[in-house]
């Protein structure tokens, strides 16, 4: 059970004790909040007292009394106004008054309870101000938790594109020396080496901009019925000339009747990442197999190839947002880590998700399952 603290702040010693009794045995449970809720009532006879418990132990709820001797509760709020606490605080007043609750509202106070009250009234009041403190933690927490994965994000990014602008601009040093500019061939290779560079940055600039247009849900998408294996036989010719740069063999198998309610890009994005890393991935004069079937009312894709392989470990990282495998093997492979993340991602959109299965020196085989309910598993 969590417990909030409650600080009841008034001089008459029978006010504070009938708080204690009604709030103390008292628990509750809010909505998207797991934990059942208890409190633990704390007294101060006066706002003098009540200010020094702030100051050593600051309450989750603070119920003060507007007329007290010494300090009244406005006094109380005149105090804390500025300070930045993690507190909520209810007005307890005989005055019940709109003028009252006005100024104690804009000096800081949530909520308003007029005396004589009963448990039941306070115990409302109380459920209140615990409903309205919970969602201020949990709006402050996802802010944070937003700002931190901001900053893990725009680190990452730095870090990737640190690496290729380095090398453009080591070679656009060195042809700044106008002796080198005398060898043809060197110069054609570094050339051509920016520009590799190049494009690797631009892919991470798409992917990016992938990444973010499906997780903020502002894509656009036109879902039609869609023929998976035309998809599929599309994104093969859009990488046939790099395989055949390496001697690599592509392969679709599948039938006709492989059909899905699917947007048609999100498809092409899929198998374009899913073919693209089977070649990237793969030896030399190696082989890609793109499989298509549908089985138990269901569209599997199937991307297979007899590359480097992955380790259980690796494989259970593949997923993640900037996550590329790197080791003796792939150190000379560029990627942007955001491919298979985003395949991933567009599963999940369905309701579904996208698997990897490999061993070290075996290949892999990368698994995206459609049913008619637009479920990928």
């Amino acid at each position: 059970m969590h417990r909030l603290k409650v600080l009841v702040t008034d001089d008459e010693r029978e006010m504070r004790r009938a708080v204690e009794r009604a709030l103390t045995p008292y628990t509750l449970r809010l909505p998207d909040v797991e934990q059942e809720i208890g409190f633990e009532v704390v007294q101060a006879t006066s706002g003098e007292e009540a200010l020094e418990k702030i100051a050593a132990d600051v309450p989750d709820i603070l119920l003060l009394d507007h007329k007290m001797g010494g300090m009244s509760g406005l006094d109380v709020l005149d105090e804390l106004a500025g300070q930045d606490r993690d507190m909520i605080t209810v007005m307890i007043t005989a005055y019940a008054s709109l003028e009252t609750a006005v100024i104690a509202t804009k000096r800081g106070a949530f909520d308003f309870i007029a005396k004589p009250f009963t448990p039941l009234e306070l115990k409302e009041t109380v459920r209140k101000a615990t409903s309205h403190l919970i969602s201020q933690r949990e709006a402050r927490r996802l802010t944070q938790e937003k700002r931190q994965v901001r900053f893990q994000f725009i680190s990452v990014l730095a870090h990737e594109l640190k690496a290729p602008l380095g090398a453009i601009e080591g070679y656009l040093s060195i042809l700044s020396d106008r002796s080198m500019r005398q060898d043809p061939e060197k110069v054609d290779q570094m050339v051509q080496r920016s520009l590799i560079r190049c494009e690797g940055m631009r892919k991470l600039i798409y992917d990016l901009l992938d990444l973010t247009r499906i997780e903020s849900g502002l894509k656009k998408r036109d879902l039609v019925q869609a023929d998976v294996v035309e998809v599929a036989q599309a994104a093969i010719e859009t990488h046939r000339a790099a395989a055949a740069d390496r001697g690599i063999t592509i392969e679709l198998h599948g039938d006709g009747g492989a059909n899905m309610t699917a947007d048609r890009s999100e498809l092409e994005i899929i198998l374009n990442n899913l073919i693209s890393n089977a070649i990237k991935y793969n030896r030399e004069r190696g082989r890609v197999d793109v499989t298509v079937t549908t089985e138990d009312e269901q569209v599997l894709i199937r991307v297979s190839d007899t590359g480097i392989g992955m380790t259980p470990e690796e494989c259970a990282r593949l997923f993640q947002d900037f996550v590329r495998i790197k080791n003796n093997k792939t150190k000379n492979i560029l990627g942007s880590g955001l491919g298979l993340s985003t395949v991933r991602k567009l599963a999940n959109l369905y309701g579904g998700d996208a698997t990897a299965a490999s061993r070290p020196d075996e290949g892999n085989k990368l698994q995206f399952i459609d049913s008619w309910a637009l479920n990928f598993a």
